[in-house]
């Protein structure tokens, strides 16, 4: 019984190995070149529709990345070293937009306890480039 049971614990040892090795995991620069991909600048605006904030990526002491399909708005706070994908982001505005001026304020995701508080910049679109035939 003893040797049945080394047996099975060093077969699962071996199965775990190599998915533990499948993927190495992208930095959050490496996530948003590949977010980027395919797609073209367009000019930095002060301000983004709320509709546009719908989703929302936050990358790791990098960026903030809204919205989804055709267009992406990458936010690169003025603070962007203060950015953890971990904590929530809590933004309280009187108007129906985020704004380069606006000030998010960052939980902690565990305690619930306020941490610090992230200083937006300029939002820059990008665009898909539209395929030819």
């Amino acid at each position: 019984m003893r040797t049945f049971a080394i047996t099975l614990v060093a077969a699962a040892a071996l199965l775990t190995g190599p998915a533990l090795e499948a993927k190495p995991r992208l930095t959050p620069e490496q996530r948003l070149d590949k977010l980027l991909d395919g797609r073209v600048a367009g000019r930095p605006e002060h301000c983004i529709s709320h509709f546009d904030t719908r989703e929302m990526q936050v990358l790791d002491k990098t960026a903030i990345v809204y919205g989804w399909g055709n267009t992406i708005w990458v936010n690169v706070p003025r603070n962007a070293h203060d950015l953890d994908d971990d904590d929530i982001l809590v933004t309280r505005n009187s108007t129906n937009q985020l704004c380069d001026l606006d000030i998010v304020t960052t939980l902690d995701r565990s305690s619930q306890f306020y941490n610090g508080s992230i200083s937006l910049g300029e939002f820059v679109p990008y665009r898909r480039i539209a395929k030819t035939n």
